[in-house]
C-alpha cells in the first residue's frame, strides 16, 4: 500500500463536460494541498463540473476531508448551492464509511460507477 497520493486527470463528456480526478493512495495532511492545487488548476482552466474517483483511495483522513470540502466550496457558487458540481464515485467501503459517518454524503453525492456519476451531471 503506497501512502503517497497520485492524481490523474481526464476530461469526459456526458450531458455536461466533466473533469475527473482519479485519486490513488492516501488523502491526508501531506497530500491535501496536491488535491487543492489540481482542483484549482482545473477550475482556472474552465472546468465547472468535477468528479473525484475514489476507487484507488486507500485512506481518507480529516485533513483529506478538509481538502474535499475546500474543493466543494471552490466549485459551488453560493447562488447555485443546490446544483451538485462536485461528485464522488467508486468509494471503497472504508472510505465510504468515513464519508457517511461525517455527513459528507449529504452535500456531495457518491455514485457506484464512473459512468453513472458522469451521466448525472447536467449543465
Amino acid at each position: 500500500m503506497d501512502s503517497v497520493l497520485k492524481i490523474t486527470k481526464e476530461e469526459l463528456q456526458g450531458k455536461a463536460p466533466v473533469t475527473v480526478l482519479h485519486l490513488r493512495g492516501w488523502l491526508d495532511a501531506q497530500s491535501e494541498e496536491l488535491l487543492l492545487a489540481q482542483a484549482t488548476d482545473a477550475y482556472d482552466a474552465g472546468a465547472r463540473f468535477l468528479l473525484i474517483d475514489l476507487a484507488e483511495l486507500d485512506t481518507l483522513t480529516s485533513a483529506g476531508m478538509r481538502a474535499m470540502q475546500k474543493v466543494y466550496k471552490l466549485f459551488t457558487p453560493q447562488e447555485h448551492f443546490k446544483v451538485a458540481r462536485v461528485k464522488l464515485c467508486n468509494a471503497p467501503p472504508q472510505v465510504y464509511h468515513v464519508l457517511g459517518v461525517t455527513g459528507f454524503l449529504q452535500s456531495i453525492p457518491n455514485y457506484e460507477s464512473l459512468q453513472a456519476a458522469v451521466d448525472s451531471f447536467k449543465e
